[in-house]
């Protein structure tokens, strides 16, 4: 809030200046989108018909979708009060605003784990759940570890996002959990 860098932030960018025009570069642009808004939103939208039509129920959609949709509103409502400068603004990857926390890597920690969870719960086999977990996390952390890497975000901007992330994932996970106890 006082516009100080800490010194992991300082240290690094120098690091990710360097990434520009690079084929690592242009992959994490192109991995960046897969926690974009304009992604998101039909993804979120598809994938809670699915679990509708998986789980029978509606609570699995209501949890994944709404969560998804309230991790958004509460990373605008932090941005907001944090007001952080971003190190460089793009406007073709949703690069706009402020910095801190990383929403791509809050919103991808919440619906990326969501969907492993409700994906996990329905599949017999512990070694096919354990791949999806796998790539599902890895996801979640290319998308965070993009941002950064595009110079969209400082390094603290996207560890906070995936903490916070993590924490609101817990969260619904128990949400979830507990009403699912008390329906049944």
């Amino acid at each position: 809030m006082n516009g100080y860098v800490p010194f992991v932030d300082q240290w690094v960018i120098e690091l990710v200046e360097g990434y520009a025009d690079t084929p690592l570069y242009s992959f994490a642009f192109a991995i960046t989108h897969l926690g974009s808004r304009q992604f998101l939103i039909p993804f979120v939208f598809i994938s809670s018909v699915i679990l509708l039509l998986i789980y029978k129920h509606w609570l699995p959609s209501l949890i994944f979708a709404g969560g998804t949709l309230f991790s958004h509103f509460i990373n605008g409502l932090i941005k907001g009060i944090i007001q952080r400068e971003r190190p460089s603004i793009i406007v073709e990857a949703n690069a706009v605003g402020e910095s801190f926390p990383s929403g791509h890597a809050m919103v991808s920690m919440v619906c990326y784990g969501l969907l492993a969870y409700f994906i996990t719960r329905k599949v017999k086999a512990r070694s096919i759940s354990l791949v999806i977990q796998i790539i599902l996390s890895f996801l979640v952390f290319l998308i965070g570890i993009s941002r950064f890497i595009i110079n969209a975000h400082y390094l603290t901007d996207v560890l906070a996002g995936f903490v916070i992330g993590f924490i609101f994932l817990i969260c619904y996970i128990y949400l979830y959990e507990r009403l699912h106890r008390k329906e049944s």
